[in-house]
């Protein structure tokens, strides 16, 4: 909830009051768009934010399995978070209690701590009674992330390109056709972003950029007017897939599968391993087929179909 670029103040302490946040999940890049480029989409985690006497407690539960997750608090991206806020205004942080409801696979490239570091800062800044701008926190959220393409469409939704210099961040929002379908193929093995990054070659041909940034307008411009035709050319990539996918156990044959069974549009999502995939019809059946994909490449995995989210990080009463 805003008014004049600040994240209101809607809920208010009473007693044991309690405040949420649900954030959605995320998939960066799309392909081409390295860093720059970002989905919200209907998957959500929730955060639930109540006062307690003393200390700081997080609970973490997975809400498929029902299973406690543990982590030390200093791993926690929440506790950062917001330990951050209330340390850049010189606030100690104490008596609250926040449970994690995870329903977005974690380090599966689907935003997993995009949707922590968000709903650490914003409850924070609700507890500190609204000091900071939505873009203030925008920006606390990138420096934290360091890139922008998981944390602004994780607090905006919509489709999100973001250019950051050293100073600024800008970014420009789509809402995208909710009727578009996502499908989620996610393995059940973990790979971490920073691993991943070490990958990637520090300097690329002249005509690999080129082949990337021409493609990244076309999927711009695809998913701002719903014109699909294009979208398997447009989500190509040469900067980052093809270093990931040798870490990804039959990535390119998933890949391929997904496009033979009708999928419009096919890529990594963020550092992977769930790949993505876009579809207007037979959604299910791409699930399977992609499913069984990996499983030829012994790689146990499942699907999800979800769509596009374009509201963003909301409130809960």
């Amino acid at each position: 909830m805003q008014k004049n670029g600040s994240i209101s103040l809607t809920y208010f302490w009473k007693g044991e009051a309690m405040f949420s946040v649900r954030v959605p999940a995320t998939s960066a890049n799309l392909g081409p768009g390295f860093d720059s480029l970002g989905i919200a989409l209907k998957l959500y985690n929730t955060f639930r934010f109540k006062k307690i006497e003393k200390g700081v407690k997080i609970r973490i539960k997975e809400v498929e399995t029902g299973n406690s997750i543990e982590l030390p608090l200093h791993d926690n991206l929440v506790y950062v978070a917001m330990k951050h806020l209330f340390s850049v205004c010189n606030k100690p942080l104490d008596g609250i209690e926040v449970v994690e409801e995870i329903s977005i696979p974690m380090a599966r490239g689907l935003g997993s701590s995009a949707t922590a570091i968000i709903a650490g800062l914003v409850g924070a800044n609700r507890l500190l009674e609204n000091p900071f701008k939505q873009s203030e926190i925008l920006k606390i959220a990138i420096e934290i992330e360091k890139h922008p393409d998981n944390v602004v469409p994780a607090l905006m939704g919509g489709f999100v390109i973001s250019v950051t210099s050293e100073k600024e961040h800008f970014y420009k929002k789509i809402e995208v056709d909710e009727n578009l379908q996502v499908i989620l193929v996610t393995p059940s093995f973990q790979l971490q972003t920073e691993a991943l990054r070490q990958v990637i070659p520090k300097q690329v041909d002249y005509q690999d950029a080129i082949f990337n940034h021409s493609r990244t307008a076309l999927l711009a411009a695809s998913l701002y007017d719903a014109d699909w035709d294009l979208l398997s050319v447009a989500m190509q990539d040469r900067l980052h897939q093809d270093y990931r996918s040798a870490l990804i156990p039959g990535f390119k044959y998933v890949l391929e599968k997904g496009y033979q069974a009708g999928a419009i549009g096919v890529a990594l999502s963020g550092a992977g391993p769930t790949v993505l995939a876009f579809s207007r019809k037979n959604s299910k059946e791409i699930g399977e087929v992609m499913v069984s994909g990996f499983a030829k490449h012994n790689i146990h995995s499942k699907y999800i179909v979800t769509c596009p989210d374009n509201k963003g990080l909301q409130w809960i009463e």
